[in-house]
């Protein structure tokens, strides 16, 4: 499946999660396995978030626009699961078991 999925931008230009695991360096290209960092405040969903589009108002700056040091990419997800989640999340998420970027838009 492809979908789209936020990370945040390294001053190496690297990527990386954008909340949870944040030391982990992003590749772009390689298949990636699902793990699970429980971390306070985050419910724990096992599984890469991503988005059939490119929608997240909630981790977006106030005024709508990307926050600095985030961009959005595309990517190609395995073992999906559909997350129903209102549209101010981005309405429904995709937990995938596997994902590979394949670009960063």
């Amino acid at each position: 499946m492809i979908a789209y999925k936020l990370f945040g931008v390294r001053k190496d230009g690297t990527l990386q999660p954008l909340f949870i695991n944040r030391r982990q360096v992003i590749p772009i290209g390689e298949w990636l396995d699902a793990e699970t960092h429980p971390r306070a405040g985050f419910a724990v969903r096992h599984g890469w978030h991503a988005a059939l589009t490119q929608s997240a108002p909630h981790l977006m700056a106030r005024d709508g626009s990307m926050v600095k040091g985030r961009v959005w990419a595309r990517v190609e997800l395995d073992g999906c699961t559909l997350y129903d989640r209102p549209e101010a999340q981005g309405g429904t998420w995709v937990l995938a078991e596997r994902m590979r970027v394949l670009e960063v838009l």
